[in-house]
């Protein structure tokens, strides 16, 4: 008699990206002709520059579409060591860098490297939903560390002290943050290192809104701080962001020589190599002019501005002012608390009833917000926020 057919344990706990999927829907309900504005998406909303596909299309002309190194062309690695060294003052060789199909797959690849069952790892709440569902993949304990909007959601060094055991395996940082746009001070960074060094921690860093800060915000890679810093962390970074190349999947790790060795090996049985041409427009990328980005910053800045402007008159929400990344939280308590809503009900009634899409907090680990982007047009912004406006006249 033949076996009913399963499915493996491992994959009943993990739950579908609901950014991804909310942003889905956004995309779908506009295709079909419903007047949507989607404050959802993590991605700009510029296209590609130019001379970067170029670059791509001519690779594919001149037959470049063949597989390459695992961890990356040498082209491109020597490129990140190049830019490591002057941007963040984080001094590798070609063979600490793993170029993988996006940061996402990054990270999963130093997850899966580092982490055995049983351990722990730190999270700051709010957090990038994805780390938790890869630590959980791996076998890991998430163990969460909590911010709040009145300390501008920086973490105090103490909490983090607080629930260290035995089982802390490493700590996960990630400034500019998503979805709290935070920048980590230095002197934070700094205490972090002390406190990895002294309990023998890996350190993971996502640095991917790198260049998205502004009023004069500093990003520091915790990886320049001190050799000790250098050599348990892992940095993690990509083009998607500021290059404005979600679809290509390109980001990369940085890590020591033997943890950098691991990911290869483990990304020649699940991947092998990303894909060749787009790692010639990364190339490319890193070769942009300084003004591209200035002038992105600028826009965003400009976008979050205006954001926080329209909703300077809605004493019913706080929000947050992000000093990086573009996203901003919403603090929804009051309408929790006085009318019984959830942060998803807020949500599915902004998208279905208001035609605006935000997503909920509790994908972050911090169910009284919503997280709002402003990698949108400035039409879309003041759209979008006069909507939710509507629905907070509705609740009254």
């Amino acid at each position: 008699m033949a076996h009913e057919l399963t499915f493996s344990n491992r994959s009943d706990f993990f739950k579908p990206s609901q950014t991804l999927a909310i942003t889905a829907k956004a995309k779908k309900l506009i295709a079909s002709g419903e007047s949507v504005i989607s404050l959802a998406a993590g991605e700009p909303d510029f296209n590609t520059p130019d001379t970067i596909c170029q670059t791509a299309i001519e690779s594919i002309q001149n037959g470049f579409t063949k597989y390459t190194p695992t961890s990356g062309i040498p082209e491109l690695k020597q490129a990140i060591t190049l830019k490591l060294q002057q941007d963040n003052h984080i001094l590798v060789t070609s063979d600490q860098i793993v170029v993988s199909v996006g940061a996402k797959h990054a990270l999963y690849n130093v997850f899966q490297s580092l982490i055995s069952p049983g351990d722990e790892v730190l999270l700051i709440a709010p957090y990038w939903t994805s780390y938790y569902e890869q630590v959980i993949m791996a076998g890991g304990v998430p163990v969460i560390i909590n911010t709040n909007m009145m300390d501008q959601f920086i973490p105090k060094i103490e909490d983090a002290q607080a629930v260290l055991t035995q089982k802390t395996k490493l700590i996960v940082i990630n400034s500019p943050n998503n979805p709290t746009g935070a920048v980590y001070p230095r002197k934070l960074l700094s205490d972090l290192a002390e406190l990895a060094m002294q309990n023998n921690l890996w350190i993971i860093s996502d640095e991917i809104y790198e260049k998205l800060v502004y009023d004069g915000s500093e990003h520091v890679s915790i990886a320049s701080l001190s050799d000790d810093a250098l050599s348990r962390t892992v940095t993690i970074n990509g083009f998607s962001k500021s290059f404005a190349m979600t679809g290509w999947r390109i980001g990369y790790s940085v890590a020591s020589k033997e943890l950098s060795k691991r990911m290869t090996c483990m990304q020649d049985q699940v991947t092998s190599n990303p894909t060749s041409f787009a790692q010639k427009g990364a190339c490319q990328a890193l070769k942009i002019s300084p003004d591209f980005i200035f002038s992105i910053q600028k826009t965003f800045q400009k976008r979050r501005d205006l954001m926080m402007r329209e909703f300077s008159d809605l004493s019913s929400v706080k929000i947050s002012k992000p000093l990086g990344a573009f996203y901003m939280l919403c603090d929804i308590s009051e309408w929790k608390n006085e009318y019984n809503l959830s942060d998803w009900d807020i949500s599915n009634r902004l998208l279905d009833d208001y035609g605006v899409a935000v997503i909920p907090g509790e994908v972050f680990g911090d169910n009284t917000v919503v997280r709002l982007s402003y990698a949108t047009s400035e039409v879309n912004i003041i759209e979008g926020v006069k909507r939710i406006k509507d629905f907070a006249r509705s609740l009254k």
